[in-house]
């Protein structure tokens, strides 16, 4: 039963139980157009002072309107649950009488009150289903009964952190995960717990001022009136290797227990602030117009660290060691003009592809150890 009464709110059947810390988890059926009227969705972006606020991508107007399309079938079948997270102003009353013999008390029948509030101010937000949400509201039937399951949870970390465990195992965009694994607290799965780090340290590029990626990289939340040259994922891929042991350029501040963050990102602001002072025509151009700042540029690089920093941590002065390595290969780096010798390729001809990648990181790092071994 569900129905709408004069106060603008939603009264419906409802399954109450709890889970964790005492938290309150509702299981109801809700016509789907009345998901949009209670719920508000949270957009990923950040203010004015960087800091991360939602975590739903865009609405994808192909895949809602397909949805549409089925909805407005005959025979539409919609059993997938709209998992939302409720405010604390939801009311539950318990519904009254004996109990049947042999229940198995898992939940507790009754009434949910749900307010109806404007958009911005609504009582519920969706953790998952939103493009099933915004279809449900188009469909033309506005009355398809949805299964819903929401927990209380008026906390914006607790809902990021719901979202991500939901979707992880969904073809969700991997860079909307990567961004928002720096902002979640909980205890993770260990496969989403090895990502973090690395999305961490790419936050940090982005966001210090003192990073020579500084508004440079181009994240989920980024709108499309900013920069953003270099794409998150090839960052974060380059992190990943650096990390692995037990020749990679991060590896040593990465323990079984306890990691040293903030070791890690001082060795990738030197290594990377080389990188830009070395090549400074090539540094902060699209990558159309540079194929340093181009995904395959970048790796490339990122690979190069780990056999720069392995001399550059057993010498005396690491950022001297670190700008003589970049220094000798600039008559051999064709970033923005030319062909690169021994590739045969020209500038513009280098791809983000496994091949492309593989053979320029092998070149750079073959011409490194050339140039590094001491002349006679």
């Amino acid at each position: 039963m569900i129905k709408t009464n004069k106060k603008e709110e939603i009264v419906v059947r409802a399954l109450r139980t709890f889970q964790g810390n005492k938290i309150e988890v509702f299981s109801f059926f809700i016509y789907g157009s009345d998901i949009t009227r209670i719920a508000d969705i949270t957009r990923i972006y950040r203010d004015e002072g960087d800091e991360l606020k939602g975590f739903q991508r865009s609405e994808i107007k192909s895949h809602v309107k397909s949805i549409v399309d089925y909805l407005n079938t005959p025979d539409s079948l919609f059993p997938n649950a709209i998992i939302l997270a409720l405010g604390k102003d939801v009311e539950f009353r318990q519904s009254r009488g004996p109990n049947p013999e042999n229940l198995v008390e898992v939940a507790q029948s009754g009434n949910l009150t749900i307010p109806v509030l404007p958009e911005g101010r609504r009582i519920a937000w969706i953790v998952d289903g939103q493009q099933r949400s915004l279809a449900l509201a188009k469909a033309k039937n506005s009355r398809i009964p949805v299964p819903v399951v929401a927990f209380i949870s008026p906390n914006i970390d607790i809902q990021r952190e719901q979202f991500i465990l939901v979707n992880k195992a969904k073809p969700l965009p991997t860079r909307l995960i990567n961004e928002l694994l720096p902002e979640v607290d909980a205890l993770l799965p260990r496969d989403l717990a090895i990502r973090k780090i690395p999305s961490e340290l790419c936050n940090l590029l982005n966001l210090d001022s003192k990073s020579p990626f500084y508004k440079l990289i181009r994240r989920e939340s980024t709108s499309q009136n900013e920069q953003g040259l270099v794409v998150d994922t090839a960052i974060i891929e380059c992190i990943k290797r650096n990390l692995r042991p037990p020749m990679g350029a991060l590896s040593q501040y990465k323990g079984s227990i306890n990691s040293d963050p903030d070791a890690m990102y001082k060795t990738l602001l030197m290594y990377w602030s080389a990188v830009r002072d070395t090549f400074p025509d090539a540094w902060g151009k699209p990558p159309t117009e540079s194929r340093l700042m181009h995904s395959a540029g970048i790796k490339a690089m990122g690979s190069l660290m780990d056999q720069i920093m392995l001399r550059a941590d057993s010498s005396s002065n690491p950022d001297f060691e670190i700008r003589s390595s970049l220094i000798r290969l600039i008559p051999h780096c064709k970033w923005t003009e030319g062909v690169w010798e021994g590739l045969n390729w020209r500038w513009n001809e280098i791809q983000s592809t496994t091949k492309h990648i593989s053979h320029l990181s092998e070149h750079l790092i073959r011409l490194d150890r050339e140039l590094s071994r001491p002349t006679k």
